[in-house]
């Protein structure tokens, strides 16, 4: 009984960590998404900028009788998700940190600071790029017998899906780096594979954004050109372990 005792200590104090990880990161959370409830309305105008900016003197619609609150409920969840990102990254940090060595623990730090500076860089250019250069072209293709009243909550919908597109393709360079790293993949393997990447980055674009070949060029090319930012970086921090591998 004695040993089974000692063999659960180790376990009871994971879990006891873990507990503690979990709380302190849904608390910080809370607080971020109360905070950001109060600018709901703010935060709205905020968001929907750049469709309100070629729909002149006129406002989304909301289609139901609980949607304004939902979609503000909506915007805040997601303003306190990035807001409290780097603190969330931090704590799942400090859970794993006591069993990585110092090695390890060395480059995870600079990994979750560029993962979490490369996701927000993927929202930014989303926002203040792809969705004025897709609304336009909507617009633009309207007939002058159709009026167009685009729905907050679709729209919402809308932006958070491209986010999230675009901050995950902006993390391609991470991904290729720890590949590199792992010994996953060399360096001249990543080159051989370049035009099959080429080809895959068209195909994921034409599955999340919408069905305009402006606005899937507008994801392709980056995760292209990030793809070939990873490589470049990687061999030039990692040329060793590709030249084992090859």
């Amino acid at each position: 009984m004695s040993e089974l005792s000692d063999n659960l200590q180790p376990l009871i104090s994971h879990l006891v960590e873990l507990r503690t990880r979990l709380v302190r990161g849904a608390l910080v959370f809370i607080i971020g998404f109360l905070i950001a409830f109060a600018f709901s309305a703010k935060l709205y105008d905020i968001l929907v900028a750049p469709l309100a900016a070629v729909l002149p003197g006129q406002k989304l619609v909301t289609i139901g009788i609980a949607s304004p609150f939902l979609v503000q409920v909506k915007i805040a969840a997601l303003v306190a998700f990035v807001a409290t990102l780097p603190h969330t990254l931090y704590q799942i940090w400090a859970f794993v940190a006591p069993g990585l060595y110092a090695h390890e623990k060395r480059l995870i730090a600079p990994l979750v600071i560029a993962s979490t500076l490369l996701f927000l860089l993927g929202m930014g250019f989303a926002y203040f790029l792809v969705f004025g250069v897709v609304f336009k072209f909507i617009a633009s293709v309207i007939p002058h017998s159709m009026q167009w009243l685009p729905d907050s909550g679709e729209y919402l919908d809308f932006a958070m899906g491209m986010f999230v597109a675009f901050g995950v393709t902006f993390e391609v360079p991470i991904v290729v780096i720890i590949m590199v790293r792992m010994g996953f993949v060399s360096i001249a393997k990543l080159r051989e594979i370049r035009s099959y990447v080429i080809v895959g980055a068209f195909v994921i674009a034409a599955i999340v954004t919408p069905p305009d070949v402006l606005s899937q060029c507008l994801l392709a090319i980056p995760l292209w050109l990030l793809y070939e930012a990873g490589v470049l970086i990687a061999s030039w921090l990692y040329q060793p372990v590709g030249n084992e591998q090859q």
